[in-house]
């Protein structure tokens, strides 16, 4: 029981540590976004990312590069959906809607997850993870309501509203739909093949945005941006994500996704030394109780899967 304890651990630690890396970046990506456009700023981020995890695998662990021919229909379909479709609907909704606005839309992927894995693999939750999914989600509707969130907008700021919304199904489709490939191989594997296949297959689009002048045009503390997004928030952050699907729950893991307008404000008071009132705490502890009830497991569950343990260990 002490190992199944740690591996959770593990697994709950590499999804905060990318919820913060995923919340720095929406920062990063709010700022970059305006000097580069949405494709090809997702081509930069995820092309970088990609890139170092398959020269990654390549130096250090080249066996882990070998796929079946059989599975690389299903892995170019999780790149199409978390690193073409993805990126394309984030980096665009950010550029027509408010940030407060798409945090909440994107605030939704946990309760996406509920329902996606329920049908697809009969995840079933117990009544406190349903009751923290639903409170880290009040968490962050406290947190932006309190920094002046409006549900009244343009045509230009509802399509954004609706890009993020389909950014959210995208991140609970990709976590229910990559459990299948997580059994075959490592985290680390599935990453870099899904990221590369997603970025390849968005590379023809990215002419319509003529790419040659928006990278001409690049200040330097813009490539320091792109930088840390394909670095922090592409190759380092989404192989997090990825290794906490392969020991979680896919709700279990996007519930994480509600720290993101957290960091992402904690950020504007580090740097840009924004005030930090009382209704953020609370909404803050909301979110964090939520993601623990969802993520602590009870006696019950433990007891099975020690059981489940056991039995796979003494059947080889």
């Amino acid at each position: 029981m002490g190992a199944i304890m740690t591996r959770d651990f593990t697994a709950n630690a590499g999804a905060f540590i990318a919820a913060i890396l995923f919340g720095a970046s929406v920062v990063a990506v709010r700022v970059a976004v305006q000097d580069i456009p949405p494709l090809t700023l997702a081509i930069l981020r995820f092309g970088q990312g990609g890139f170092l995890l398959l020269l990654l695998l390549l130096i250090w662990a080249r066996d882990l590069l070998r796929i079946g021919w059989r599975d690389v229909p299903y892995l170019v379909l999780l790149g199409v959906i978390f690193f073409t479709i993805f990126p394309v609907t984030f980096n665009t909704g950010l550029r027509l809607t408010e940030a407060s606005r798409g945090a909440l839309m994107l605030a939704t992927m946990p309760l996406w997850s509920v329902l996606l894995a329920r049908m697809a693999t009969g995840e079933h939750l117990s009544f406190r993870q349903i009751c923290g999914v639903l409170l880290a989600f009040v968490g962050v509707g406290v947190v932006l309501a309190e920094r002046g969130l409006t549900f009244v907008g343009t045509s230009l700021s509802l399509a954004g509203d609706a890009l993020m919304l389909v950014t959210a199904i995208c991140g609970a489709v990709y976590g229910v739909l990559a459990k299948r490939m997580l059994t075959r191989y490592r985290a680390l594997s599935v990453t870099a093949y899904t990221m590369m296949f997603g970025t390849l297959l968005l590379m023809p689009f990215t002419f319509l945005e003529d790419p040659c002048s928006a990278l001409a045009r690049m200040r330097t503390d813009t490539v320091m941006l792109v930088l840390f997004l394909g670095i922090f928030g592409g190759a380092i952050g989404y192989f997090l994500w990825t290794f906490a699907l392969t020991r979680l729950s896919p709700t279990q893991v996007a519930v994480y996704i509600n720290l993101n307008p957290m960091i992402a404000t904690l950020l504007g008071v580090t740097l840009l030394a924004e005030k930090l009132t009382g209704i953020f705490v609370a909404g803050f502890v909301a979110v964090l109780a939520g993601v623990l009830l969802v993520n602590l497991p009870g006696r019950v569950q433990l007891e099975k899967r020690s059981i489940k343990n056991v039995g796979s260990g003494t059947s080889h």
